[in-house]
């Protein structure tokens, strides 16, 4: 035994090694989900749903007040060039949908969800965007409203593209976003103007309307611009209660394509955030290209390139807006998922991880819901501070009805996905 033993071992040694098999791939690692882009999300959509206070209608009462006339700038879109803080509600949610979909992209692969599968689901979540608008688009009116400019819509439009741009490298998106705001601004620069004395009143927009635009930035004015005429053909070719010739607040449905380069930005933004990057080197990344954005857009309006136009989307816009969302996640990032400053968000946390919810309940139930509020409690009960006001205490109280109903959702963690 003790002369056999290490010839055992010899043998073992000199065995040949078993031929390698084809490499293990390490296991996917499943996405977390990013408190402060839910907060982001619940804080934007609040900010929409306060609408139904009509805010501004009240302000507009107190004419001497600046207090008021701020408030009522504020809360209210520009008439035409230029932005205030509401014109950022939907840009921050189109930015926010590229923002999150690097993590659910993620998710899928970590759950085995083959491309086929990804893309399935891509072309139903867009499918479901549109009707899903059109429908919120039509209520109350005697048959259906076709029409794509609403942020639902314009998200379903562009969501399909995005998906497929999420598998692509970072510059392949660059190039896209920088393609589609280019053409954009092609598109509408070789349109013709219309002839010297047109009468644009026909197209809804009286002569003496103060924010005309003229000179070449006339090629972005109201109702007389490629994306208008692009309408004429395409809402034209669904059934309608009479022809389409213009939307009374100058929007169209070709906002889609420079909007969808919003979202890229978003979208380079997520892959950013799940990155393996330090939360230092992150912060800095988001505040340097948001500035970056800002100023951009700002040089290119005031230099006469592209006016900042949020109702046509102009490509100055499309990069202006994305720069001020990608500020707004670093600020919310830096508090929420840095610093972990968490007790304030319930009330933001319950909206933003039901925005869908949210969104269909303000547009279906808001009519409903303060006829009901003034029948129980009575019309005086919200005349307590004057008539002025009534407006806004009927659209708290439905406000806060919403909330109440996602925060019950959000107790029984019922979320409802697209």
């Amino acid at each position: 035994m003790e002369l056999t033993e290490p010839r055992v071992q010899r043998l073992e040694r000199i065995r040949p090694l078993p031929e390698p098999g084809p490499p293990v791939a390490p296991p996917l690692e499943p996405a977390r989900r990013l408190a402060s882009l839910d907060v982001f999300r619940g804080l934007t959509m609040l900010f929409m749903a306060s609408e139904i206070m009509r805010i501004p209608d009240v302000a507009r009462h107190f004419t001497d007040s600046r207090v008021a006339g701020w408030i009522a700038f504020g809360l209210d879109h520009v008439a035409w060039t230029g932005f205030g803080p509401w014109d950022l509600i939907q840009p921050s949610f189109m930015f926010m949908v590229g923002v999150a979909l690097p993590f659910s992209v993620a998710s899928r692969r970590a759950r085995g969800e083959p491309f086929a599968t990804q893309l399935a689901h891509a072309v139903r979540r867009a499918f479901i965007l549109v009707v899903l608008g059109i429908f919120l688009r039509s209520q109350g009116r005697p048959q259906t409203y076709f029409t794509f400019e609403d942020v639902l819509t314009q998200i379903g439009l562009g969501y399909v593209f995005l998906f497929l741009l999420a598998h692509a490298r970072p510059r392949t998106q660059w190039m896209a976003a920088g393609g589609l705001l280019v053409a954009t601004w092609v598109a509408f620069v070789l349109y013709p103007l219309p002839p010297a004395g047109f009468d644009t009143a026909l197209l809804g927009v009286p002569a003496d309307w103060p924010h005309h635009l003229t000179g070449f930035a006339a090629h972005w004015d109201k109702n007389i611009n490629f994306a208008n005429r692009a309408d004429q053909w395409f809402l034209n070719l669904f059934p309608r209660e009479t022809p389409f010739v213009y939307n009374r607040g100058g929007y169209t449905t070709l906002n889609f394509v420079p909007s969808l380069g919003t979202m890229i930005f978003g979208l380079l933004a997520g892959e950013l955030l799940r990155g393996p990057a330090t939360d230092r080197d992150k912060l800095r990344t988001l505040v340097v290209y948001g500035t970056a954005g800002v100023a951009i857009g700002a040089v290119l309006h005031f230099a006469g390139v592209s006016p900042l136009v949020k109702r046509i989307w102009t490509p100055s816009w499309a990069i202006f807006s994305a720069g001020w969302a990608a500020l707004f996640l670093a600020l919310f990032y830096w508090m929420v998922d840095v610093r972990h400053w968490r007790g304030w968000t319930l009330p933001f946390l319950v909206v933003g991880m039901n925005s869908i919810a949210m969104y269909v309940i303000v547009h279906v139930a808001e009519g409903y819901t303060a006829d009901a509020l003034q029948t129980h409690l009575g019309k005086s009960t919200f005349e307590a501070f004057g008539a002025v006001y009534e407006p806004m205490l009927v659209g708290g109280a439905s406000l806060l009805i919403f909330w109440l109903m996602l925060y019950w959702m959000y107790r029984r963690k019922i979320f409802i996905r697209i």
